[in-house]
């Protein structure tokens, strides 16, 4: 194991140790998410340790908790008893092991295993508008989830006040790999007639599958047949991000992650078939405001957000944030314009 985490409690009562924080979703299931405390019981003052993990939709900063108000709903949450020692646990994992080598007797193993296919992916920096005059928060709003470490009397008695010197946590991430098996891609076609002229215009654009991986060239194939006088003068494709907010109100944003423009003339009474092929890239769109990307940890690097694999009797609610993306081809044309559309992940 080449790097552990550890967060220590205030006191040092606690620490809590893990050997990765990248958690990924197979599709068909969810690593398990294993991990170490390290207890001195010397201050516990006859109190149990617990450790938590916690799916939540945060739509602002703890800093604004002044007025009363949560800025963050648990969507999901399972509870260990640390110490003292209750029940059977699991086989230790090698990662375990090899963290319990450095903990000494003091170490205490747990493992938790995430039943819900259900539950959404790490989503960060997503920063929603201003809208209806209504303030939203600017904050990074997204899901996240948490291991954390406490001392306490009881799992979850709302009575007991948790000092932060009692406790230690880290932000883990939920990532996913595609599946295997990729389906076509999808297709779309439009026609459109315009003044003065009896035929139309023909335009389909298509893809050869329907997932691309982060960083993936993606060919758009694009089909015109202009039975018009009038001239094609530009191909405009743009790739839209569309976000749905769903727990603390129903919303959608949209915000263009590409646009690229291709100087192809087609002629009156001609036709064009050609492949043209588009990156999309959040190193190109930093700056732009309300963008979702994949979980962050600290400064690290990520992607535009993954598009959200919607399974039979998935539990939307559960989701918190869900992603997806449409391809848009739209042709210049001389007096006019015409818009056809796709959608891909």
């Amino acid at each position: 194991m080449a790097k552990v985490y550890k967060k220590t409690s205030g006191n040092e009562s606690i620490a809590l140790y893990l050997g990765k924080r990248d958690f990924v979703d197979h599709v068909e299931s969810v690593d398990i998410v294993d991990g170490v405390i390290k207890v001195d019981p010397a201050e516990l003052e006859g109190r149990k340790v617990w450790v938590y993990l916690a799916c939540a939709f945060r739509y602002g900063s703890d800093d604004l908790d002044v007025i009363g108000l949560s800025f963050r709903k648990d969507i999901w949450v399972k509870r260990i008893q640390i110490y003292p020692v209750v029940g059977t646990r699991p086989a230790n994992t090698p990662m375990q092991e090899a963290l319990l080598k450095k903990c000494g007797d003091q170490g205490h193993p747990f493992t938790f295993t995430v039943i819900s296919l259900s539950l959404a992916l790490s989503i960060s920096r997503f920063k929603p508008f201003i809208k209806d005059k209504c303030f939203l928060p600017l904050q990074s709003c997204g899901v996240d989830y948490e291991v954390k470490a406490y001392i306490a009397k009881e799992a979850d008695d709302p009575d007991e006040k948790i000092s932060k010197k009692d406790t230690c946590r880290l932000i883990i991430r939920k990532i996913q790999f595609a599946p295997g098996k990729v389906g076509a891609g999808p297709k779309a076609d439009i026609s459109k007639n315009f003044m003065m002229s009896d035929k139309p215009v023909h335009l389909e654009a298509s893809i050869e599958k329907e997932l691309y991986f982060h960083g993936d060239p993606i060919p758009v194939n694009v089909k015109i047949n202009n039975e018009t006088t009038k001239v094609v003068k530009k191909i405009k494709i743009t790739v839209e991000q569309t976000t749905e907010v769903l727990l603390y109100q129903s919303d959608k944003y949209s915000k263009t992650v590409l646009t690229e423009e291709f100087a192809e003339e087609i002629k009156g009474e001609s036709t064009l078939e050609k492949t043209f092929t588009v990156i999309p890239l959040l190193s190109n769109n930093k700056e732009k405001r309300g963008l979702a990307v994949d979980g962050r940890l600290k400064d690290e690097d990520t992607n535009l957000a993954s598009t959200t694999i919607i399974r039979p009797g998935m539990d939307k609610g559960m989701q918190g944030i869900m992603v997806s993306y449409k391809i848009k081809v739209n042709l210049l044309v001389s007096s006019g314009g015409l818009l056809g559309g796709l959608t891909a992940r």
